[in-house]
This record gives C-alpha cells, structure tokens and sequence, in this order.
C-alpha cells in the first residue's frame, strides 16, 4: 500500500482546497466592487490580466517540472495569486508591471520553494514588495475617488492606459491622477504621511478633500467591502477568528494608544482600520493557511505582530501602507511562533 503525504494548506473540513480557494475569491466580490465604483474599472482589467498571467505561469513551471497540469491548475491557488495581485496593484498600473508582479509571485515565490503548500512567503505579498520596491511610481499611481476626478475614466479609458499609457483621448496616466481642483491625488495614507512631514497637524491634514467619513473617500467602502467579505469567510468556517481578530485589535489597540497620546500627530484608529489595505490583509492575505503559524496561541501572535508592524511602518517607515511588509516579516518569523507554541501533547 502507498502511504501518501500531502502537502499543506490542511483543512479539517470535507471541503477540496479548489473549493476553499474558489470561495476565497468570491469573497473578496464585495471590496472589489466598490474599488471598481470608487477607482474604475481599471481594477477588475488588472485582476483577470492577473489572473490569466498566474494560470499560464502556473502551467509553464509545471510543464517543466513534468507535473500534470489539469490538477494543479483546478486547485485555484494560482487564480487566487492572480486575483490578490490584481487587487493590489494600482488600476492603471502599465501591464509589464502585473507581469514582472505574476511572474515573481507564481515562479520565484512559490515554484522554487517547490510548489503549493512549501513557500515560506505569501506569493501575492511578495510580489507586491518587489513592485513597490523596484517601481515606485507606478505603484503609487492610484487614481483619485470618481467624484473628486477632473477626467472621469471609462473601461474602454481604463483598458488603453493599462496597455498604451494614454487613453483614447490621448490623457496620461498622470492627467488622469487630477483632481477637480487641479491638484495630483495621492492615497489618505501616502496624504498623511507627505502633510506630516511638513508639519502639519492631524487636524489640518484631514481637511483635504480625499479624506471622508470614517478615512478617505472610496478607501473607507472597500475597506468595509472586504471586511463584509472576510465576515462571510468565517461564517463559513474557511478561515478561523484568530489571525484577523488578534490582527485588527493590535492595530486598534496600539493606534488608540498613541492616538489619546498626542492626537496632533497620531492619526484616528478609524483612519488605520479603514484606510490601505488592512481588511484586505486581515481577511485574504494573512490568512493564508500555507504561510501562516498553525497553532492557536500561534495564529494569536502572528496576527497581532502584523497589527503591531503595520502601524509602525506606516507612522515610522518610509511607506504609507505596511500591510504586505507586515505579513511577510511575519511569514518570517512562523517556524519560531510554531516552535514555541507547539500544544500539549496529550497524556503529558
């Protein structure tokens, strides 16, 4: 008889991991619609590009290796690689740039560490970094909510900015990045940042136009998307509580703290949960049941070391957002989380 040993993610559920992956994605319906309302359609041409590029890489490296490919490709973890990274990247983002991420992602993060459920970082995560790290422009190219848009963007706008850099009128990406008032957009995060380095407060800060309700103007609806999203995930029992709850109250927790410090110059804890991308990586990235620790008192820490590292890095790094960093120093640190929050073992 053959004694077979699977690889991970494990699932004690009866669900395939194609199915697990398969309601991962929609899911994540919910934020995608509203970053398509408040930023474009832009975003939904990155995901299926995305999408293609992991499913024609995931097939290349497994030609190569001889592996079959009708399985590995059923198992949707290259469609929900592709997907996250679609999200992730800025709408207009040019092409080469979602395949240099596609590519890292799917061969360098997955494949040489020897496929599904043996790499050490989140593929999606690591593509992101090596993006923003090597191409930082064009990853901070996002466009401003609609209705604070000088030149309203149409899918057809959308689709030849992504593939030629102008669209059909002959506006640069960098035209389309104008608000109403003839001012360049920027994120309420990347906002933030950039006022307080020129010493204004958070008060006068929050008075510009892309900031809303809760954090900014359409950040604060995909954010509330994803979290509507993540609910749904653990109503179905894909994933568990621990990481996006340890992860948010961290965050909470810490943010609030420094906020009844000194409120002129640590932002509202409302700004760090619904601004970025903090649903997003509490519910769809940080959960990643490959990279993640395995254990309760494990997932307990590696959640609210994320939380911790993202505030850091967005009050102290040098860039606005710090969820993907986040993660991955925490990818980093799970043989030890693991090692030393190993249960009982019973009868001991």
């Amino acid at each position: 008889m053959a004694f077979n040993i699977a690889s991970s993610p494990h699932a004690h559920n009866r669900r395939s991991t194609s199915t697990i992956m398969r309601t991962v994605i929609l899911c994540a319906i919910f934020g995608v619609i509203a970053q398509c309302y408040f930023f474009g359609l832009g975003t939904l041409i990155q995901i299926v590009f995305a999408s293609l590029c992991a499913l024609a890489f995931e097939a290349i490296v497994l030609k190569l290796r001889q592996r079959p490919l009708a399985p590995y490709l059923r198992d949707n973890t290259a469609l929900l690689t592709g997907v996250l990274i679609g999200i992730s990247i800025p709408p207009l983002a040019p092409w080469w740039i979602t395949v240099i991420g596609v590519f890292f992602a799917i061969v360098v993060a997955k494949h040489l560490y020897g496929g599904m459920g043996q790499n050490l970082f989140n593929p999606a995560m690591v593509a992101y970094v090596v993006l923003l790290i090597s191409f930082p422009v064009q990853m901070t190219t996002w466009l401003p909510p609609a209705s604070l848009s000088a030149n309203p963007v149409t899918f057809m706008d959308s689709l030849s900015a992504i593939f030629t850099g102008y669209t059909p009128d002959g506006f640069s990406i960098q035209q389309l990045k104008m608000s109403v008032d003839g001012y360049t957009m920027a994120t309420p995060l990347d906002t933030l940042k950039t006022s307080l380095k020129t010493g204004m407060t958070i008060a006068e800060a929050m008075k510009k136009p892309v900031y809303g309700t809760l954090a900014g103007i359409g950040w604060e609806w995909v954010n509330i998307g994803f979290l509507l999203g993540g609910l749904l995930l653990l109503k179905l029992r894909i994933i568990q509580w621990h990481i996006p709850v340890a992860m948010l109250t961290s965050l909470l927790v810490i943010s609030s703290i420094m906020h009844v410090l000194d409120p002129s110059v640590a932002a509202s804890p409302l700004l760090h949960m619904f601004s970025g991308a903090t649903m997003l990586g509490a519910f769809f990235i940080a959960t990643d049941p490959v990279t993640a620790s395995t254990t309760v008192k494990g997932r307990l820490i590696f959640g609210a070391f994320i939380g911790i590292m993202i505030y850091l890095i967005r009050t102290w790094g040098g860039f606005p957002d710090g969820v993907a960093f986040a993660v991955l120093l925490a990818n980093l640190c799970v043989p030890i989380i693991d090692y030393y929050t190993r249960p009982r073992t019973y009868g001991h």
